[in-house]
């Protein structure tokens, strides 16, 4: 039997607004399964989305949502979550949204190792505002802030997820959608900061504008950055320049934030000092 999407998703905001071929449905559609396959209950979960084409990732699906300001998905997220512990709370932002303008917040989110479960749809552009250059936009690639090339070193966004100590981390591509909702079910069982670095593909406005073709052959072009974590581990250290790993890059046990936060709420209550 077909997968009924429509049970989670406002049809009536159909179709989306994104450009045909873009990854955003691919993860949209991933993180429908994975929901559906945890038996979530939609009334239980809240996604919060920021600006940018990922802003409008709340726009479709059919549960608590809230759209965000630039940059501040985290911190709402962070509220959200902290008044209600026991929902399920989804982050969605973009590679400018969420390590630009909102890197701040995803450090002390990641940090604070709260349990949210943070999407960075990694498309290496500013899409929605017309190619300005991102933290992940490769070095040498045109951009309309840098129309003679970025010369900006690439940001791996997992390696500050594990350095500000998120305590689950993983990477996949809009390439392999079963892969995605495998990870995101991991991910979303996981109590604690789940960091999920997504690359997906802008072919009108990071690949058209560098001569790389049209979606099919930017979808090649990640395929040609990307290797699993298996195959990773073997290579030498020339050979892992310009790549980047996939699957699951880290998973451990910490005390989560919301947990800590209710012993302070005792604490303070019985007026004797948090027992950590």
């Amino acid at each position: 039997m077909a997968f009924n999407y429509d049970e989670y998703l406002r049809t009536d905001k159909m179709p989306t607004l994104w450009c045909w071929g873009c990854g955003d449905g691919v993860i949209l559609k991933s993180v429908i399964r994975a929901i559906d396959k945890l038996g979530w209950n939609m009334d239980d979960v809240c996604v919060v989305s920021g600006i940018g084409c990922s802003g409008r990732f709340s726009s479709y699906i059919d549960c608590n949502t809230v759209h965000t300001t630039h940059g501040r998905t985290v911190a709402y997220a962070t509220g959200i979550k902290l008044a209600n512990p026991d929902k399920h709370v989804i982050v969605v932002a973009g590679d400018g949204d969420g390590l630009a303008i909102g890197g701040n917040h995803t450090i002390h989110g990641c940090r604070r190792n709260i349990d949210l479960n943070f999407i960075l749809i990694n498309n290496f552009i500013y899409g929605l505002t017309n190619s300005q250059t991102s933290p992940t936009t490769p070095q040498g690639m045109w951009t309309v802030t840098a129309q003679y090339g970025n010369v900006d070193p690439t940001f791996d966004a997992c390696k500050l997820a594990e350095g500000a100590g998120a305590t689950f981390i993983a990477r996949e591509t809009v390439n392999d959608p079963r892969k995605l909702e495998k990870m995101f079910v991991e991910g979303f069982k996981h109590k604690g900061f789940s960091f999920f670095d997504v690359f997906s593909n802008c072919h009108i406005n990071l690949g058209r504008k560098n001569k790389m073709g049209e979606a099919v052959q930017n979808l090649e072009w990640i395929d040609s950055i990307t290797v699993s974590k298996k195959k990773w581990e073997k290579l030498s250290e020339e050979e892992k320049a310009g790549k980047f790993p996939t699957g699951i890059l880290k998973q451990e046990e910490k005390p989560e934030y919301c947990e800590l936060y209710d012993k302070v709420i005792e604490a303070a209550q019985n007026k004797t000092k948090v027992q950590l």
